[in-house]
Formats: C-alpha cells, sequence, structure tokens
C-alpha cells in the first residue's frame, strides 16, 4: 500500500469516528434543549471536505511519495485537532448547535483562540494536499473551505452570543 492511501484511510477513519462522536454528542444535547443555527451551510461545509478528499484520491498519483515534513505538519495538526476536541469534550459537534445558559468553553486552545478548530481544518486543507506535491488541491480547497467558514462563523457567532462566560 502506498504512504498517500494509508494516509487517506487513516483520514477517512478519523472523520468517520469524528461524526459518530458528533451525532452523539448532537443527540444528547438536543434532548436537553439544544437548538441547531445556521444549518443551511452544514451542506457546504460536507461538500467542501467530501470533495476535498475526492480530489486527493483522485488526482495524486498513488506512488508520490510525500514530503516528510509537511506530512508531520499534518500529523501535528492531528495533535491539535485533539485538543480542540478534548476541550469542548460534549460540546463538540460538527453542526452549530447551542443549548442557551450553558457557559462557554474557555479551556484548552479556547483559552487563546476563538476558534481554534476552523484554524486547524483550514491548515489541513491546505497541508495534507502540499505534502504530496498537489498546491492546486490545496489552493482551491483552501478558498472554499474560507468561503463556506466565513459564512459559519457568522451563524456560530450568533448563536453563541447569549451565553454566558464561565465562573
Amino acid at each position: 500500500m502506498s504512504v498517500l492511501w494509508a494516509v487517506l484511510i487513516l483520514v477517512a477513519a478519523q472523520r468517520l469516528a469524528e461524526l459518530v462522536y458528533a451525532s452523539r454528542n448532537t443527540r444528547r444535547l438536543k434532548a436537553e434543549g439544544a437548538i441547531e443555527s445556521g444549518a443551511g451551510h452544514y451542506p457546504l461545509l460536507v461538500a467542501v471536505h467530501v470533495l476535498w478528499f475526492a480530489a486527493l484520491a483522485a488526482f495524486i498519483p498513488a506512488d508520490r511519495l510525500p514530503d516528510w515534513a509537511l506530512l508531520g505538519a499534518f500529523l501535528g495538526l492531528q495533535g491539535l485537532r485533539l485538543w480542540v476536541l478534548a476541550s469542548l469534550g460534549r460540546y463538540w459537534t460538527t453542526r452549530v448547535i447551542t443549548l442557551p445558559g450553558a457557559p462557554l468553553v474557555r479551556r484548552g486552545p479556547y483559552r487563546f483562540l476563538r476558534h481554534p478548530n476552523y484554524l486547524v481544518v483550514a491548515g489541513e486543507i491546505a497541508v495534507l494536499p502540499l505534502a504530496f506535491g498537489a498546491w492546486e488541491i490545496a489552493v482551491i480547497f483552501s478558498l472554499a473551505n474560507a468561503a463556506v467558514l466565513a459564512w459559519r462563523i457568522r451563524c456560530e457567532e450568533r448563536a453563541l452570543s447569549g451565553r454566558p462566560l464561565p465562573q
């Protein structure tokens, strides 16, 4: 198996596990009275990620060796992703789900940045194709991701505006 396909299989497995985790959190939060905001952008967000992954699989030759430093940077981003997930815990979802009255999370990377997960995702979308020399995929999907994230962040900011700061 090529390095590219090994990486793609690992990324796919990680994303599927995250979807299961997010779905469980979403159901639990909605059962507690949480509401979803800005659902209209979600299909576009999913499309960007699915098409990015498909482009990696379709347009990068399977035998292309990676730039190991960039692949290491991608691995480092996975550590940051886990930090985000651990910090948000039961509040982490792939949708904008907010539980009215619940305090905002201000631990982990959220002590330093308002939306660290989006920074991680932007890095992943750029770095993984660059690690395999596919700068075109990095540019196209970075721009598409930026457009969808601009919409999503506006929705999320509106949804979180009434939530209290932690004590």
